[in-house]
């Protein structure tokens, strides 16, 4: 059946319509009765404002991806798993709303809706943007996704949700005005005030929050509140937040889905079963109990539930009964609405409002059912998407400098992959084990575009083909060309990338250099000048490093560990690749010097003769009882003779600082607990069997590198642990490389693996964690600001969500552990931090995904051999006084974040230096200030220019760098001179200067308006803008 057709439908509908108008933006209500079977009924109800209105919201919630890959819930296969057709409930939904002008729909996912409108002929589109135009039809959140908020970065937040905005404003020209998050677990301030006030939503609306919470909510009327979660902004970025009243589902007793139990308003009193009054009664009681627990007479019903209204007419027939009998009763007032309309109604009615500061994490369902366990779940895909996301910036940035395609390689492939994996059952972990293949699938595919795209924008770049003349963008620092190449532009450079040097396994840099030369390019893609060590893996010691301008430079070669072999043997028996022998691989080390938003290039080429430079350091097993010391620019890390690991650190101003760590193991719970019987530790929730951490740090084997450009220690913890601590040359802190995995299920027991720092810090039970990398976050154990905490999870109540890092003070000294991926993390006594690394368990948790979070990788032949996966990451530590902590742990995060991006080429030696071997983009001389950060730079179909800047600092974070910086946008362009600039919203789809903030009366507040200034417009003539701190300002620039 053609669902568009209103002529095919299974009822007959005849109108009998007039126009009126009401405030409010409600526009145009249209007086309509509506005949379904011979009855006819008046739809064309509107707030009055002597009785209870209930807001009804017809709407579905749709996973891109979940227990069905996202393909599978567009198109409706693989029922056998779960009954979602995603094209037919659009389809249902858009004839649906024909039949009937005063009903409304709200859809939210992008990811689905572009697929959909891709495959609509016009005629379907105009009946489409004629709904929206008129208000039926409603875009709220607006993102590729509804994103988590626990385990996503505030950069791909913005990026998921600017490309959903995109799509609609140049659509429809519509701009979303509501932040609709029903069913991530657990809500962040950055949603609150960045992905909310700054996007330009009047409100967000939520499903899940913390049960005591809700409980004492519903007593004090405070499910609505305003929601203030920036301490730097204040009441300058708050929104209007609401906690759904029954989930994101229609109250008890009215879900009208194709499957549901519920039973119809029957009307018909020729018919058994009918129960009309019955149906109204319960509509009204179900009304006068929510408005107990709701301020003003406006309430909001969500009539709708996962992959709802894929037959539509079954919701739609019964709402339009209950519009009509509900109001013809009485009592209350009902009507077709939207979230948006909702709160304008809000807005209206003068009432004050509650103020809520920080977040509502951790989220618990239950006494023991807190879902902190998926701030770790799926280590491997967590970390594979933060690397993408970078790699993703580095595309867009040379994408960029050499002028967007639309056809050839390009980025949007990875946008949109990436967008996908936001899901709050994608980048989460929540999602079935197929599900995440098919994510690590879509991401792999689209990286290999990108990869494309970057080789040949580099190529294209070192090969000497741009003149200033014809590409302004890039300006030249330096180019330095040997006189064999000076005047040859090499068209076959063939520049490739080391996807795989996780497991140190690069075939570029690991080619036999007989005659040959690698050149090796460091794109940086940060706006700041940097200086780190960089390591590749090659095949021959005996190399020479040069610079740029042939000078040979300081290396170091040090023999690829034993568990890197081990690491990398596996995986590449897993992918089928051949492998350079183990035995003649090695790890070169060099320092890199790169200019801010460029490139500089390093050339490695083999010695000579048996005098080479490189500084060939061993392995060397410590089997002696002393102590073991690694020294960085600032501290001395020291290992303890006994544990035979870190013991204490030493400070440059002899400050000495007590700083154990150890591993442990965390039994999760398979349920059968007299406490929440059933409850199992799993891909959601964290719920060890008891307080106790197991340790795994009994015979260590310990060995020691020394070199004048890394020390390091490897430790080899258990057969399936292992973990290397170094410190750089230069660096002011400690690097951790782990390696967990299999986690051995052989005991029948769940295993979620820990690493913990035992410090003397005196902290109170006080400790900081980030909200999605932007702000820091005051935690206190066993305490919850919003209510009295009652404790009964003493581990996994206190875990929070990690983007960035965590950190411990005692206002003397600070102790940072900084991630390289989403993970969850703890301060469970005084003084001590732990880190969740991996997690492998054997049951199901109950919260939907049906399956233990058991993750294998299987080789063979036919891939029958399986084992647990193997996880492979790195944090760094720091430690320093407490008034440089603050520049040291945001300077770092963005190095972490953005690493450089290394890419090689392998030439003969008469064509192996690059005509341009360093570049950058910025004027000469000229980096963006400390306290800024270049957030992005891509250009937008249009040829213009979508740049985001962001303050890295809160305020009074650092007595230096919590200040207004300048930036000069031109010394960014500095050979391409701007023509216009725009600032725009955060989502960049509407003018800053448009947006207008609903105005709400807060009760009990200090704060008095225009205490929180922002930056406005420019300063003075130029294209010079100030940055506050934690502003992200956004610009559409136009360049001549």
């Amino acid at each position: 059946m053609d669902q568009l057709k209103i002529s095919n439908s299974f009822v007959l509908l005849i109108f009998a319509c007039t126009f009126s108008t009401f405030g409010f933006g409600w526009s145009k209500r249209i007086a309509c009765e509506i005949q379904h079977d011979g009855k006819i009924y008046n739809t064309s109800a509107h707030p009055v404002s002597d009785k209870i209105n209930v807001h009804l919201v017809p709407h579905t919630h749709d996973d891109v991806g979940w227990l069905k890959t996202v393909d599978q819930y567009y198109v409706g296969s693989n029922n056998s798993i779960q009954v979602a057709a995603v094209q037919y409930i659009l389809d249902s939904v858009i004839s649906a709303l024909q039949a009937d002008p005063n009903r409304k729909f709200i859809y939210v996912e992008q990811a689905f809706f572009q697929r959909w409108w891709r495959q609509q002929n016009s005629a379907t589109k105009r009946i489409v943007r004629k709904l929206v135009d008129g208000g039926q039809l409603e875009f709220i959140n607006g993102g590729w996704c509804m994103h988590d908020e626990a385990t996503t970065h505030y950069i791909d937040m913005i990026d998921q949700m600017t490309l959903g905005h995109r799509y609609i404003k140049k659509q429809f020209g519509k701009v979303p005005r509501i932040g609709w998050q029903i069913d991530p677990f657990g809500h962040s301030a950055v949603q609150a005030y960045l992905l909310g006030a700054e996007v330009g939503f009047d409100a967000v609306f939520f499903a899940r929050a913390d049960y005591q919470d809700v409980l004492q909510r519903r007593k004090d009327r405070t499910m609505e509140a305003i929601w203030r979660g920036s301490k730097s902004f204040g009441p300058s970025a708050q929104i209007f937040a609401g906690v759904l009243a029954n989930h994101y589902e229609p109250p008890d007793g009215f879900n009208f889905d194709i499957d549901s139990t519920n039973p119809p308003v029957q009307d018909d009193p020729e018919l058994f079963d009918y129960n009309l009054e019955e149906r109204v009664d319960l509509f009204v009681q179900r009304a006068l109990e929510q408005a107990k627990e709701f301020r003003t007479n406006h309430l909001m019903w969500t009539m709708g539930d996962d992959f709802a209204y894929e037959y539509a007419n079954t919701w739609f027939k019964q709402l339009d009964k209950l519009v009509h009998y509900v109001n013809k009763d009485g009592r209350v007032n009902t009507f077709y609405s939207t979230p948006s309309f909702y709160v304008d109604m809000k807005a209206a009615s003068n009432e004050t409002w509650p103020l809520k500061l920080n977040d509502y994490f951790p989220y618990a369902s239950s006494a023991n059912g807190y879902w902190t366990g998926y701030f770790t779940s799926r280590p491997a895909l967590k970390g594979y998407v933060r690397k993408l996301s970078a790699y993703l910036q580095v595309a867009r940035q040379l994408e960029f400098f050499v002028g967007r395609k639309v056809r050839g390689p390009n980025t949007d492939s990875l946008e949109e992959a990436l967008a996908v994996l936001q899901h709050h059952d994608g980048v989460s972990g929540t999602e079935q084990q197929h599900v995440a293949d098919d994510y690590a699938k879509r991401l792999y595919i689209s990286s290999i575009e990108s990869e494309d795209l970057v080789n040949l924008a580099l190529q294209h770049i070192a090969s000497g083909r741009f003149s200033m003349n014809h590409t302004p963008h890039l300006e030249m620092v330096t180019s330095q060309v040997s006189s064999q190449s000076k005047a040859t532009l090499r068209a076959g450079l063939n520049f490739q990338q080391c996807p795989s040097s996780n497991i140190s396994y690069c075939p570029q840099s690991e080619a036999d250099l007989s005659g040959k030369t690698l050149a090796v390019i460091a794109y940086n893609p940060l706006g700041w000048e940097r200086k780190e060590i960089v390591r590749i893996t090659v095949s021959d010691y005996k190399v020479d490093v040069f610079d740029s301008s042939g000078n040979l430079i300081p290396s170091q070669i040090i023999p690829v560990s034993q568990a890197s072999r081990k690491l990398r043997e596996q995986h590449l028996k897993s992918i089928r690749k051949p492998a350079v022998s183990d035995e003649s691989i090695f790890e070169l080390l060099f320092e890199c010097s790169t200019p801010p938003l460029g490139y500089s290039t390093y050339y490695v080429k083999p010695s000579q003769n048996d005098s080479y430079s490189s500084e060939y350091t061993l392995i060397q097993e410590n089997n002696e009882n002393h102590d073991v010391y690694l020294q960085s620019n600032s501290a001395q890390y020291i290992l303890s003779s006994s544990s035979r690991l870190l013991d204490r650190v030493k400070l440059k101003d002899g400050v000495e600082v007590s700083l154990r760590q150890s591993y442990c193991w965390y039994n999760g719970s398979d349920g059968n607990t007299e406490e929440t019987r059933g409850q199992a530790s799993g891909a959601y929730v964290f719920r060890p069997n008891s307080s106790s951490c197991f340790p795994l740090t009994d015979n260590i084997k310990l060995s020691s590198v020394k070199g004048s450009l890394v020390e390091e220690v490897h430790q080899q913890l258990s057969s399936w642990l292992s973990q290397v601590l170094r410190t750089y040359k230069g660096s002011d802190h400690a690097e951790v490389e782990f390696t967990v995995g299999p986690i051995p299920i052989d005991d029948n027991l769940g295993k979620e693996i820990v690493t913990k720092f035992s410090s003397d810090l005196e902290s109170h039970k006080t400790f900081y964690t980030d909200s999605n990398g932007r702000d820091f976050i005051k935690r206190v154990r066993d305490y919850r600001s919003d209510w009295e905490l009652e404790v009964h999870e003493e581990v996994a109540g206190n875990y929070y969500p990690l983007n960035s890092g965590i950190y411990l003070s005692d206002n003397s000294i600070d102790f940072s552990i900084l991630v390289d991926r989403s993970m969850g993390g703890s301060s469970v006594t005084d003084g001590e931090l732990e880190l969740m690394l991996h997690r492998r368990l054997l049951y199901d948790d109950g919260k939907g995904v049906a399956e233990a979070l058991n993750e294998t990788t299987c080789m063979g032949d036919d891939f029958s051999t399986c084992e647990g996966l193997v996880v492979r990451g790195t944090f760094l530590l720091d430690v320093h006084s407490t008034n440089e902590s603050s520049f040291s742990r945001r300077n770092l995060i963005q190095r972490k974040l953005f690493p450089l991006q290394l890419v090689f080429s392998v030439s003969n030696d008469e064509d192996g230096w690059l005509s341009v071997s360093e570049y950058s983009a910025m004027k000469t001389g000229y980096q963006l200030p400390p306290n800024v950060a270049l957030i992005t730079l891509q250009e937008q179909h249009d040829s213009n220019l979508l740049l985001r800047l962001g303050h890295l600092f809160e305020n009074d974070e650092d007595e230096t760098w919590s200040s207004v910086a300048i930036v000069d946008l031109q010394d960014i362009f500095a050979y391409r001179k701007i023509k216009h600039v725009e600032e725009l919203s955060l989502t960049a789809n509407q003018r800053k200067c448009e947006m207008k903030a609903k105005h709400w009366q807060i009760e009990n507040d200090d704060v008095q308006p225009g205490s929180y200034i922002r930056s406005v417009g420019f300063v003075g003539d130029g294209y010079q803008i100030e940055l506050r701190p934690m502003e992200i300002r956004t610009f559409s620039v136009f360049l001549e």
